[in-house]
C-alpha cells in the first residue's frame, strides 16, 4: 500500500498508561518507517492528570483532539488519588464522557491466546482448545448512562435500551460473525429483566436479516460459566454494556492477564475510533518498569487494522511480538517457569529488535547475503 498520512491523539492517562503507550507508540514509528507511512502523535491530557492540570477530567482541548485525529490512542486512567471527589467528576468519568461526546457505541474486545503463552492460562489445555473469539458490547447505553439517583439512603441507576441502540451494535456484530466463523451468541438476562427482553427480541428480528449466521442466546450467568467450561465453542459474543464489562474481563483472564488483551470503541464509519487495553492503570506498578505494555501494543495492532486498512502492518509488528515471546521474553505478571524476566522498556526493545531484523530481511535476500 502506497504511504499514508495518519494524525493520532494519544491520551496516555494516569498511572502506568503512559509507559505502555509509549512502547505502542515506538512500535508505530517503526512501523511508519518501515512501510513508508506517516503518523504524526499529539498528547492530550486525560483522566487524573488532566483533572489535577485543567480541573476536568475531559477537557475541551482533549475532545478537540480526538475529534480532529483519524484515531485515539488511550493508555489508562484513574487511581486512589482521585477516587475521593465526588461522583461524577472522577477519572472514569472522562471516559463515559469521551464516549457520549464522540458517538462511541460499540465496543470490541478480541480475546486470542498468542502461542507461547498459552501456558499461563488458567485453563487445562484441553478445556482451553482453540480460543480465538470476540466480544461485541454495547458502549452507550444500559445502566452506565442510565438516570442515577443516591441519597444517603438510597440509589438508583435506570438500566434503559431501545430497539435503534441495539440495532446498530447489533448490525456490527453480525458482520463480524459473518466474516469469520458465521456464529453469533447473544447475552442476555430476559427472563427478569425488560430490558434484556427486548434486547433478545431485537436481536431474534436482526438475525433474519443474517440467515448465514447460526445465532443463539444464553443468559449472562451461564455465558460466563461456558466462557470457562468450553471457550472454544464462541465466536462473536453480543451483549450490553454492563455484562459485556464484566464477561470481557473475565474472558482477559483465559489469556492469562488482563494486561494483553486491546480493545476498539467506535461509533459512525467517518469518526475517529478509540483504542485501549483493557487493563487499568496500576498505579502501585507506575513508575516501576515493570508493565506489561502488550495491551497497549496490541491495541495499536488493532488500530492499524480497523481503523487504517493496514494488515500487513499489524501483522507485521504482530509476528515479531510472537517471536520475541518464542525466545522467552517476558515482563514478570505472564512469566513462567524457565523465562527470561525482563523490564517493560527491555520487552519493548526486544520487540523492536525483531522489527529490525525481519525489515533487514528483504535488504539482505536482495543482496544475495
Amino acid at each position: 500500500m502506497q504511504g499514508v498520512q495518519k494524525k493520532i491523539a494519544v491520551l496516555p492517562g494516569d498511572g502506568i498508561g503512559p509507559e505502555v503507550t509509549r512502547a505502542a507508540i515506538e512500535l508505530l514509528q517503526d512501523c511508519a518507517g518501515a512501510f513508508g507511512h506517516r503518523f504524526e502523535f499529539r498528547d492530550y491530557a486525560f483522566g487524573g492528570n488532566a483533572i489535577d492540570s485543567h480541573g476536568a477530567p475531559l477537557p475541551p482541548e482533549t475532545l478537540a483532539g480526538c475529534r480532529a485525529s483519524d484515531a485515539v490512542l488511550l493508555g489508562a486512567i484513574g487511581g486512589p488519588k482521585w477516587e475521593s471527589l465526588p461522583f461524577g467528576t472522577r477519572p472514569e468519568a472522562g471516559l463515559l464522557g469521551i464516549r457520549k461526546e464522540m458517538g462511541l457505541y460499540i465496543n470490541l474486545r478480541p480475546i486470542r491466546l498468542r502461542p507461547a503463552l498459552r501456558a499461563i492460562s488458567p485453563l487445562r489445555p484441553e478445556r482451553l482448545g482453540d480460543c480465538d473469539f470476540e466480544i461485541v458490547r454495547e458502549l452507550a447505553g444500559d445502566i452506565y448512562f442510565g438516570e442515577h439517583k443516591i441519597t444517603k439512603e438510597r440509589a438508583s441507576d435506570l438500566a434503559e435500551y431501545s430497539v435503534p441502540e441495539i440495532e446498530r451494535v447489533g448490525r456490527y456484530a453480525f458482520e463480524r460473525a459473518a466474516a469469520r466463523k458465521k456464529h453469533l451468541t447473544s447475552v442476555d438476562k430476559a427472563n427478569v429483566l425488560a430490558s434484556s427482553t427486548l434486547w433478545r427480541d431485537t436481536v431474534s428480528g436482526l438475525a433474519r436479516k443474517y440467515p448465514g449466521v447460526t445465532v443463539d442466546h444464553l443468559y449472562v450467568d451461564n455465558a460466563a460459566m461456558q466462557i470457562l467450561l468450553r471457550p472454544a465453542q464462541f465466536d462473536v459474543i453480543l451483549t450490553g454494556n454492563m455484562f459485556g464489562d464484566i464477561l470481557s474481563d473475565e474472558a482477559a483472564a483465559l489469556a492469562g492477564s488482563i494486561g494483553l488483551i486491546p480493545s476498539l470503541s467506535r461509533g459512525s464509519v467517518d469518526g475517529p475510533a478509540l483504542y485501549e487495553p483493557i487493563h487499568g492503570s496500576a498505579p502501585t506498578l507506575a513508575g516501576k518498569d515493570v508493565a506489561c505494555p502488550l495491551g497497549a501494543i496490541f491495541s495499536a495492532t488493532l488500530m492499524l487494522r480497523e481503523s487504517f486498512g493496514l494488515k500487513a502492518e499489524s501483522d507485521w509488528i504482530e509476528s515479531a511480538v510472537d517471536r520475541a515471546l518464542e525466545k522467552g521474553y517476558r515482563t514478570a505478571d505472564i512469566a513462567g517457569t524457565g523465562d527470561r524476566v525482563v523490564s517493560g522498556s527491555e520487552f519493548t526493545h526486544a520487540i523492536r529488535g525483531e522489527l529490525r531484523a525481519a525489515a533487514a530481511q528483504p535488504a539482505q535476500r536482495r543482496s544475495g547475503a
